[in-house]
Formats: structure tokens, sequence, C-alpha cells
């Protein structure tokens, strides 16, 4: 979801929601205490001057955009010992390590003696923090280079004034800066005090390292900077915050987005050892946003006895108007909204025309259920409000969000409020919503100031989670009597991330529709794409790779359709669809959004697209024989600007029992700066793709989840997973704009697994999760 985290005041207007990774509508300065080198405006974007411009790009298109000054992310001890802020949330990604790395690299550190510590939320300081959009490094490589340039050219000159030589004559080398006329060196640690009181260098004048001068950026050997705590389980996830004197929270919620307490009786709560109150929480207004859903909170002295509380309480609830809200009967109205026509997002030359003169039609649907994000850390947090103030301790994918969130809600002053930002366990555009946090500041000021940890419980995260949306694609195809395409209809119908920011918000947004909906690059003369417009009736968010999973599940899946229809090698006909090499200018196929960057820089190329379909196709051995009951399945996609082909094999037993043998995933997000992070991260993308197609659904009966827990919420197990991974990076120097990670390796897993399914089997799959559907 990154998945984006924040919403926007008028979800109709296309430029907001190219950026959909923040509460556009709030914005407020904050500070706090610097370190050794403090804080100078020179590198910052603030969203009021993006504001003045007609349309910004990539990160001076988010709010509070950049900030480059080593002053605000790096401090030398005298001991010699660097530390490097790291501004971004660490959720698995890397990021803790990547950023960093970039700044150790220009600054020619000694990883070694380089340590990261967290910021908190305070984007006035170090630019935009949300970390969503797999945009983290594409985003801030170029600005963490200027760190640690800057601060190496601060120490350059630091030594070159004690030594009373040109600046020219000395060297930054492995944290030490050399004169080697003179054989003189100083290290790091005995120049920081006097760098620290120079004038940081202008942009224009700065020397960044050429690539080959690299010594960590694109390299395998960098160590994370995490994994030993990790692995050794001493680091501080939200879960694991502890204050004196702090008590334990746990709230019963309304099941139905939109439910409210009639009544309730707190006796027996009470009653319960170690509960010391019982608290309402009003629900607030819909749409819900990332307010608190209102309920009934235990608050006690251990979580534990919060729990037994909440489960002591007598509660009668109006459930509201999406009581009836019922998955079945929805699907049925999602897929008559899919066979009627609906007002076209794109349309190139007449579709419906080019359809009836065909010499031959296609057509297929397909559905796709909510999903819940089931992060292996649910939501959890910790405020303390007195004196005026609020503190937050939180696993936020958004601490400057949170930061604003929680001062609305308690009406405070945004200065008032500081958030402390943890390690995350998952995330996946769950915890850009900072609604937990809002119910931890709450019950604080209700228990008189005294520190309050809020944790869901896995029940809690999947009955009342910000869901991905359910949808249904329509897709139809004409070709002539040659067997090429002249024609493609997709009608799109799902309820809009929108609806939970503007009320009774419907129809896909731009940001939705170009996930793999309008920015379809095929060589196709008459191309229509239709949204249809349909409500919402729970919580709808930003989940891993957000609405690429059910566009490119269809699409690709439908590729393949055409192709056996056709009697074609899918592989064949796929890149026959793409069409010869070109670079395709993303508002020509009438998307706004391209993930928020500029066209320019990154146009559609459908050269690097149909190179990572060869590259999967030629390791997975495409086209070789196969014994009876495996086959070979392929997708490709483009998502967060990075090009990702998958091929699956796997091997389907007489009684529906599913292999998958092995993966090849070919990977194109231009230059690596962390690689053994872009391999771990499609790694997992490939076993949560396995997870959506075959075990995970959310539905809902009379508005509430049928899943509580991980009984019914399936994932994959360690036991089906992929038996081996591989993943094949696309090497690009530096001249190559960079691409996302974190999400792309999801959307093409299904598909090529279905299509697998196929050619194993000749069955087709179109609605998932895939479960039982092999069993005869």
């Amino acid at each position: 979801m990154t998945q984006p985290s924040g919403a926007m005041a008028d979800m109709a207007r296309a430029d907001q929601l190219a950026s959909p990774g923040r509460r556009d509508w709030m914005k407020a300065a904050g500070a706090l205490t610097g370190l050794v080198l403090m804080v100078g405006a020179g590198g910052m974007v603030r969203a009021a001057e993006a504001a003045k411009e007609e349309k910004k790009y990539g990160a001076d298109g988010m709010p509070h955009g950049t900030v480059d000054d080593p002053l605000v992310f790096v401090s030398i001890g005298k001991d010699g010992i660097v530390t490097i802020i790291a501004h971004r949330a660490e959720m698995g990604t890397g990021v803790r390590t990547g950023l960093p790395m970039v700044v150790a690299d220009e600054l020619e550190a000694d990883w070694s003696k380089v340590r990261v510590i967290q910021a908190p939320g305070d984007e006035p300081r170090y630019g935009n923090q949300d970390t969503d959009g797999s945009r983290s490094t594409r985003h801030f490589f170029q600005p963490m280079r200027r760190v640690g340039a800057s601060a190496r050219a601060m120490l350059e000159i630091a030594a070159a004034k004690q030594w009373n030589v040109p600046v020219t004559e000395v060297v930054a080398r492995n944290h030490e800066v050399l004169h080697e006329a003179s054989g003189r060196k100083l290290g790091y640690g005995e120049l920081a005090e006097a760098a620290a009181a120079l004038p940081v260098p202008a942009t224009d004048a700065l020397r960044l390292k050429k690539p080959e001068q690299f010594r960590y950026i694109g390299k395998q050997s960098t160590r994370s900077v995490d994994i030993q705590d990790v692995v050794s389980g001493t680091t501080h996830f939200g879960i694991d915050t502890r204050l004196d004197g702090m008590l334990y929270a746990a709230v019963a919620r309304p099941a139905v987005l939109g439910g409210k307490v009639k009544s309730y009786k707190a006796d027996a709560a009470l009653k319960v050892p170690g509960v010391l109150k019982v608290v309402e929480i009003p629900a607030g207004p819909m749409p819900p946003v990332f307010a608190a859903l209102g309920g009934v909170a235990v608050v006690a002295a251990d979580t534990w006895a919060a729990m037994k509380g909440r489960n002591a309480l007598e509660i009668e609830w109006d459930d509201g108007p999406n009581a009836s809200y019922d998955s079945e009967a929805f699907r049925k109205t999602l897929s008559e909204g899919a066979n009627k026509p609906a007002p076209a997002v794109r349309n190139d030359g007449d579709a419906m025309k080019a359809l009836e003169g065909a010499a031959q039609r296609i057509q297929a649907e397909y559905y796709l259920p909510h999903l819940a994000h089931a992060t292996m850390e649910p939501p959890a947090a910790t405020a303390r409000v007195a004196d005026g103030k609020c503190e937050v301790w939180a696993c936020v994918q958004s601490p400057y969000g949170t930061r604003e969130n929680v001062a609305k809600q308690l009406g405070l002053d945004i200065s008032a409020v500081t958030v402390h930002q943890t390690l995350l366990g998952g995330g996946f555009g769950r915890k850009s919503k900072s609604d937990y946090a809002v119910e931890a500041a709450l019950l604080s000021r209700a228990m008189d100031g005294k520190p309050v940890k809020v944790t869901w419980s896995r029940e809690d995260d999947i009955t009342n989670d910000y869901f991905h949306t359910v949808s249904v694609e329509r897709l139809e195809a004409g070709v002539d009597a040659n067997g090429k395409a002249v024609a493609w209809l997709h009608r799109t119908a799902a309820p809009t991330i929108g609806s939970t920011f503007v009320a009774n918000a419907q129809g896909q947004q731009p940001f939705e529709l170009g996930m793999s909906a309008v920015n379809i690059p095929f060589a196709i003369p008459n191309f229509r794409v239709e949204s249809v417009p349909v409500p919402a009736h729970t919580r709808i968010g930003w989940f891993r790779s957000v609405s690429n999973i059910p566009h490119v599940f269809a699409v690709q899946s439908f590729v393949a359709e055409m192709a056996h229809a056709l009697k074609r090698d899918p592989k064949d006909y796929l890149l026959e669809l793409i069409g010869p090499a070109r670079k395709i200018s993303p508002p020509d196929m009438s998307d706004s959004w391209n993930y928020g960057e500029s066209p320019m820089i990154y146009p559609l190329d459908t050269g690097r697209m149909r190179h990572v379909v060869e590259v999967a196709a030629k390791a997975a051995g495409w086209g070789r024989e196969l014994p009876a009951g495996r086959g070979l399945g392929l997708a490709v996609s483009y998502s967060f600007v990075t090009y990702v082909a998958t091929v699956v094999e796997v091997e389907v037993g007489k009684d529906g029992s599913l292999i998958v043998h092995q993966v090849d995933v070919a990977v194109d997000c231009g230059p690596q700066v962390h690689p053994d992070r872009v391999r771990a991260q499609v790694e997992g993308a490939c076993i949560m793709g396995q997870s959506l197609a075959t075990r995970s659904e959310i539905s809902f009966a009379k508005g509430r989840t049928n899943q509580t827990n991980f009984h019914q919420y399936e994932v994959t197990r360690m036991s089906e997973a992929p038996r081996v991974i591989k993943v094949h990076l696309v090497e690009h120097g530096f001249d190559v704009p960079l691409g996302g990670v974190g999400e792309p390796a999801v959307p093409p897993f299904a598909p090529a697994l279905c299509n697998a399914i196929f050619a194993a089997t000749g069955k087709r799959i179109r609605n998932l999760p895939i479960r039982d559907q092999l069993k005869a």
C-alpha cells in the first residue's frame, strides 16, 4: 500500500489523488532538538511551495519534499563514530540500512563505525516520511548522496584549514582525511567539531562519486544494521514499548463500519482482577478516515486483564447503515455492474464497433475478494497525554501523519505532539493509518495522563482492518481473421479507497486506475477501459501493490486465455500484444498519475517489459517438456515504475494438491542500491502473492467479517511455499532512474500461478482464492 498513508481533501481531483501518500489538508510545522549537526533550509521543499507550481513530480510532489542538509542527518563523535539518521520507517524493506548506506558511501565512512538511529515524526526537519508507494530509495537516493558528499566536503575543508593547504590537495578516504603530499592524516572524530561549524556547501559545488567508486552502493556485502537485533529479539517493535506506570487497554469496537454503542454494562468487566476503568470512545463521523472507530475500552494493569475485561462487557450495538453487507450479494452487484456499460476512463479508437466486427470475440470475468493485511505484529501504540502535550510510541508507516492525526483528534497544536517511530513487524499499508495511535492518546487522556498502551489482538486486526478492495474484472477482446487483436474492453468494478476519505465516493480514482487498468501498453488500436461506480461498505485502504493485484490478475490471465483460444504460445502471444520496443508517455494511455513520477523521466518502456519476459522465460526453460500434471505459467506487470515478469512451475496432484516447484522472477527496477534487500523483497512478495492466490479471503455477512483469525484467514505455510525462488536482476547503470521494489513482484504471481495450473490441468481459475478448486 504501500501501499500510501493519508487522505486527500477532494477525491475527485486527480492532482491530489496523484499523491495518495498523506493528509494534504493537514499542514503544520514543528521542530525537535537537533544533533551535533543542525538543520538548514536549503534542501527542503515545502507543500506550500509545491502548490505554487503547476505540477511537481517524485519527491517534489510529496508533502515536505526532501531535505539534503548534512547537519540534519549526520553527526560524528570525537571517537569517530558516525551516526546517521534514518527518517523512513523500517518494516523489513531494509530502508534503515539502505539510505544510511548511501550517506556512508558518499561520506567515505567505514561502515563498521556507522550507527543508525531512527528519526521521530518531523517532516519539516527531515522531509517526507511516508514509507509507502515503494518510493523511499528512488525519492531519497540523490538527496542522501548529497548529504554524504556535503559532509565529506566539510571534513576535507576542515582538514585543509588545519593544515593550511589548498582543499584540492586533501581527500577523504575510509574514515580519514589525507594530505598525500605530506603523508599527514586526520580521523573523522578529530575533524568533526570544526567541520560542523562550516557552512554547508552549495549543491552545485558538490563532488559526487562516480559509480565505479562506490564501496557500498550496489554491492552485496553490506550488512543490515537491524539484522542482529531482529534475530536475537532485542530490537524495539511498537508492541514492545514499556514505560513507567504504564497501563494497558483493549477496545471492543463496532464489528460493522458505521456501527455505534447503543448501551453497555461494565459491572462484570470491572470485577475482573486488574481492570481499572471502562471508557467509552465515541464513534467519529463517517467517512472513517483515520479516526478511532469508537467502542468501549477496558483499561487494566496488564493486557491479559484488559482483554478478559473486554470479554466480560455486555454491549448492545447499533450496526448502522452497513448491517446488511453480504459478500455473495455484493459480488452479484459487482458482476451486474461489470456487464453493463460504464463511464470510460480510457477510450482509444472505437472498441465497441471493433468488437462487433471482430472475427472472434473472447471474454472472461474474474473475481478477487477483500484481503486483510495480517501483519505479523498487529497494530500497537502507546501514548502519554499530560500537561497539554502528547507523546506517542508506535509502529507506524507515517510518523508525521500520525502526529498530525493525533493532534487533530486531541485538539492540540501539532507542536505539542511527539511521535517516536519504532520498528514495524510488517506494514503493507495498514500501518499508514494511525487510528490505533489515536485510541491510545484518547485513553491516556481519560486516565489523567498515565501512559496507556493499546494492543490489537489478531481478531481485532482482521475484523477491523482497512481492507484491500473486492473487485470483479470483466474483459473482452476481438481478433481479426488472422488472430490479431483489434479490440480490448476492460470493465473494472471495485469500491474505491476514496470512500475512506469522502462520503459516498464511488468509482476508482485515477491513482487506482493507473495501477494496470488504463496503462496497459498493448499494441491494440481500439482500447477501452470503463470504471463501474459501486459503493463501499467497509473501510478500504491501500495494500501491498494496491489495485495492481486485481487488475494484473485479470489482464495477465486473460492474455493467456486469448493465447489458448487462438492456439498460440502464451509467451509469444504476450510479446505480440506488447508489441515492438517503444517508450509510451503515460498520459497517452489516460494515466495522469504514473505513480507520481514524471512521464518524461519514467515513460512506460515496452522494451524493458519485453526484456523481463524473455529473461524470466529463458531462466525457467520455457517450452521444455514437463511430466503430466506439471505446467509453466507466465505473467508480467509494470508497477511502481518497475518491470517484473514471473514464471511459476507447478505440479497438481490427482487429489488436487498443489506444489510450486520453482519461481523465476525477472526484475528491472533500474540500478539496485542494496541488491540483497531487493532479492529479499522479491522473495517475500512471491510468498505473499501465493498466499493471496491460494488461501486468503475476507468475506462479510450481516456487515461482519466471517474470518477472525488465521484458522479462517489463511496464509501460506512453510510446507506450501515455493521450493525454489530465483530472482534475476536486470543490470543497469545509474544513468537509468530508480524504480520501486517492495511491491512490484506481488501482482504477477497470482496470474502466473493460475496460468501454470491451466497448463498442467486444463482447469482455468478465474476466482480467487484457489483453495479447493483443484479438487475433482
